[in-house]
């Protein structure tokens, strides 16, 4: 319908929103951010309703199926309520035309505006100051990590790219900056508009053992709890955030300490840094930026001795690749690089040459670098030269995850594993 797939700006998502009459009367939460917004959104949404709280989530994008991207009490719509949406919106656009994003956010906050709720989650998609999810007031926003990443449109550092981010904040109301060291630029806007701004070791604070990690904060405190079920150790940052978010809106939608603690330890997130056990181990991870992918080579090394690590990588081609690979290099043995179905993403071809450039100077002899046409075709590959011992990371866009998870979540067997034989019941004597 719309002449840009990408094109920055508020004016017509406002004016069909008003047209749709969308408003909503209980709390909403915006979360920004360069990395961990997803499993922000995540954390508070398990919270909430551990709390008994009915949720609605708006988070993007999907792993496979579209109905991921609206989630009410923690299962995704169907389809035929988002196609009655898809109807509304489209009888309402009049003349104006709306790029894909734009169109499925009216009708997807549309569906979460006349839900019977009692908190609203929305996540931010690209930048803040003209994305779509900016065109409705939030009574908290959460500002997550901030690192470079799509500099094409929001600018070359993390000062520019932090200020777009900013302007999701409203006047007077909780803004959490969960990013330890945030860009001057997110808390000089936060101030210049009177927002409530919630800073870490000013306003909240974390802290932790490897047995137990508790949060304290603006005269609440959560201690002795356990660790979040999503791994990572970025995650405690995220949690921290989560937890600054609710406690904010405590006037509004209480929150006892054991809907935290249940809330985090049961929350679930698939594609972030999630381990599924088999035999070589699987590890699928969305990490698409220098930031994401710094901290997955981070938690790679700490997960113990692997023999082997093979990597399926697929990324887009404005991706700042080289900076990607740099710190995930050194851990990977074997390349499994794989087409991706939008334009923009690097075809394997490419992304091997990009390898083999991260690759200069390496000690050692060079890495294997296999070519695929897709995700699904570079598993295959990487299972059937694994040993059971060792690991295979898929990473580098939802595409690539979401490759791999089309047919559901995979359990590899190495090839030369036998099948454990059938246990010999016990015969009464």
């Amino acid at each position: 319908m719309h002449p840009k797939t990408m094109d920055l700006s508020l004016e017509r998502t406002v004016e069909v929103a008003r047209r749709l009459g969308i408003q909503f009367t209980v709390p909403v939460i915006t979360v920004a951010g360069t990395n961990g917004k997803g499993s922000t959104c995540a954390m508070i949404d398990s919270i909430a309703r551990h709390a008994g709280y009915r949720v609605g989530l708006y988070q993007k994008p999907e792993l496979v199926h579209f109905t991921e991207r609206c989630r009410i009490g923690g299962q995704p719509v169907a389809e035929e309520d988002l196609v009655l949406q898809f109807e509304a919106v489209e009888a309402a656009r009049g003349d104006i035309t709306l790029t894909q994003f734009e169109f499925t956010t009216l009708a997807i906050v549309r569906l979460l505006s006349m839900a019977e709720l009692d908190l609203v989650v929305l996540e931010v998609g690209l930048g803040g100051r003209y994305d779509s999810v900016n065109a409705f007031d939030a009574d908290c926003t959460v500002i997550t990590s901030i690192d470079l990443d799509h500099t094409e449109w929001l600018g070359p550092d993390r000062e520019s790219i932090g200020l777009e981010k900013a302007q999701v904040m409203r006047p007077g109301k909780p803004a959490i900056v969960s990013d330890p060291v945030p860009p001057h630029s997110v808390v000089s806007h936060g101030q210049a508009i009177g927002a409530d701004l919630w800073l870490v070791g000013r306003d909240f604070n974390h802290s932790g053992d490897r047995q137990q990690w508790g949060w304290s904060g603006r005269g609440r405190r959560y201690s002795g709890m356990s660790y979040p079920a999503l791994r990572g150790a970025n995650q405690l940052i995220n949690a921290a955030g989560a937890i600054a978010a609710l406690v904010a809106l405590k006037g509004r939608l209480p929150i006892n300490a054991q809907a935290v603690r249940t809330g985090l330890a049961l929350v679930e997130l698939p594609g972030r840094f999630q381990i599924v056990p088999g035999q070589p181990t699987l590890v699928l991870d969305v990490a698409h930026n220098p930031q994401s992918v710094a901290a997955l080579a981070v938690n790679l090394d700490a997960m113990g001795y692997f023999p082997r690590t093979h990597a399926v990588f697929g990324a887009m081609r404005d991706k700042d690749i080289p900076s990607l690979l740099a710190k995930i290099v050194p851990l990977v043995d074997v390349w499994h690089c794989c087409d991706l179905p939008p334009e923009r993403a690097a075809n394997a071809e490419e992304l091997a040459d990009f390898v083999r450039g991260a690759m200069q100077g390496r000690i050692g002899g060079p890495p294997a670098i296999h070519t695929h046409a897709g995700p699904g075709a570079a598993l295959q590959a990487a299972a059937a030269g694994a040993d059971p011992t060792d690991r295979i990371v898929v990473f580098g866009s939802f595409y690539t995850v979401g490759g791999v998870l089309k047919e559901g979540l995979p359990r590899l067997t190495a090839p030369h594993v036998p099948p454990k034989p059938p246990a010999t019941p016990i015969q009464p004597s």
